[in-house]
């Protein structure tokens, strides 16, 4: 208590947390992604992924958001490792490479899993070019343009070694996941009002 007799408070940021999932097809580029917003750095040699978790911090909007990050494997032979992995997350980061025109088409076997095991079409989702920073790109911004508007999912086009469309896009995915659990708010009905119970009217003689 300072000498007027007042409390000094301090202002807090609450940190939301948001568990965001990494996916798609190998080598396209989920770790170092995942490695370059963490730890701030290019990892061009990474051992293949089976699974690894991070923690950080994000600010998205103004707001400070704690970000725990599953970097999964598209190992086929790992499907039902996939299957816990989409129950488990609140919003899934869909990565393709720009020169593999195989793990472009693997998007739409990885959406269909995510739909199917979560029961619902509209999850949150950002579609990710990577490694746009290539001079071969055999996937072109129009055909990842297109694919994102036919989902109806933000479109995000990202370079590992650059850096560039990193944060912007799990900023976007955490706005996904925000848009998502304000529309469920308002989807909770509202309980029904309660009935008043009739007192005993007692006449006094």
């Amino acid at each position: 208590m300072n000498p007027t007799g007042t409390i000094r408070r301090r202002n807090k940021l609450t940190k939301m947390s948001y568990k965001l999932v990494v996916m798609g097809s190998g080598c396209v580029g989920k770790s170092a992604l995942t490695i370059q917003l963490v730890k701030n750095c290019f990892v061009p040699d990474h051992d293949p992924t089976i699974e690894d978790s991070y923690r950080t911090q994000l600010i998205v909007d103004g707001q400070s958001c704690q970000l725990d990050i599953l970097d999964t494997t598209g190992d086929e032979e790992m499907l039902s490792r996939r299957h816990q992995f989409m129950r488990w997350g609140e919003g899934f980061l869909c990565v393709y490479a720009v020169d593999d025109i195989k793990s472009f088409v693997d998007v739409n076997i990885f959406r269909d899993q995510l739909r199917r095991i979560r029961g619902a079409d509209r999850i949150p989702f950002v579609l990710v070019a990577n490694k746009v920073d290539l001079g071969n790109s055999l996937v072109t911004s129009a055909l990842g343009q297109e694919a994102a508007k036919s989902f109806k999912v933000p479109f995000v086009e990202t370079s590992a070694q650059t850096r560039q469309g990193v944060e912007h896009a799990f900023q976007q995915l955490v706005r996904e996941v925000q848009r998502a659990r304000a529309e469920a708010l308002r989807n909770i009905p509202e309980p029904p009002p309660r009935r008043r119970r009739r007192g005993c009217t007692c006449s006094v003689m």
